[in-house]
């Protein structure tokens, strides 16, 4: 059993991730003990996440949500904890949100002497090599930028200027590390790491189609959980779609299911104008 219960595990990521989205993204504002963010069309940066762990929320502060939405002319997502009070779910519904999908939240903890690279059975491919990502380093930012976004996006689709614009940022965040995988040379991988306070969590992670099965997103994932013991931080998250090779690679190297969360959404009403 973990050291910390599962409402612990929830306050600490959900926070994180709050806090983490709201400084590299173009606009943000605290709601509800959350933040709402909007980074412009085609950014992952689109959603609020974080509220009602503190208590009911209002109807004042909903509606706020709403037009933070609306006005920009973008379909609301909200990120629902179970760990969140009943109004937010409550209010959600008296204002015509509908659950769409799911994400499973998985979680870590890590001992500060853990020998990590024993998690993997055969160390990886030969010839593969995981490097830390120089921010200023623009050519290797915008190589890690193109393979990391690949697997969420179709396939031999080009990266929008505002997915990659988010992302630039993200590297550039001081609480987040970026990892490339090459393969003798090549890039074959990428993922991102962010370490604040009590929590850290493993995201943005990307394997070429080319270069799956292999071992290669296992060790990017053991690659940054070192990261994060190394920063003295005693839990790792990881955030899935339910079933997706994520999620088991991650349960292979000792994460647990910690808590599922609802994803609401809410058309705007251009949206729903122009249906």
């Amino acid at each position: 059993m973990p050291k910390l219960s599962y409402a612990e595990i929830a306050r600490i990521e959900e926070r994180r991730l709050a806090l983490g989205t709201a400084a590299v993204v173009a606009c943000a504002e605290p709601i509800a003990g959350g933040w709402m963010a909007f980074d412009g069309e085609g950014s992952w940066g689109n959603f609020a996440v974080g509220l009602g762990l503190d208590g009911p929320v209002s109807s004042e502060e909903l509606d706020r949500l709403v037009a933070f939405y609306t006005t920009r002319g973008a379909e609301p997502q909200i990120q629902v904890c179970p760990f969140a009070h009943e109004s937010l779910v409550r209010g959600l519904a008296e204002r015509g949100f509908v659950l769409r999908e799911f994400e499973n939240v998985l979680a870590r903890e890590i001992a500060t002497d853990e020998d990590l690279r024993a998690l993997l059975t055969h160390g990886g491919p030969d010839g593969l090599e995981i490097v830390r990502v120089d921010p200023a380093d623009e050519a290797q930012v915008r190589v890690f930028i193109e393979v990391s976004t690949s697997g969420f996006r179709p396939e031999g689709e080009p990266i929008t200027p505002a997915l990659f614009d988010v992302t630039r940022r993200l590297v550039a965040h001081p609480g987040c590390d970026s990892y490339l995988a090459l393969l003798h040379g090549e890039p074959a991988g990428g993922g991102c790491v962010e370490v604040s306070g009590e929590g850290a969590a493993l995201f943005g992670a990307s394997v070429l189609p080319r270069f799956r099965e292999r071992g290669i997103q296992q060790a990017l994932i053991v690659r940054r959980l070192e990261r994060v013991r190394d920063r003295g931080c005693p839990l790792a998250c990881i955030s899935a779609s339910p079933g997706i090779p994520t999620e088991r690679n991650a349960m292979r190297l000792g994460f647990f299911m910690a808590y599922s969360k609802g994803v609401f959404m809410r058309r705007s009403e251009n949206s729903q104008q122009s249906t």
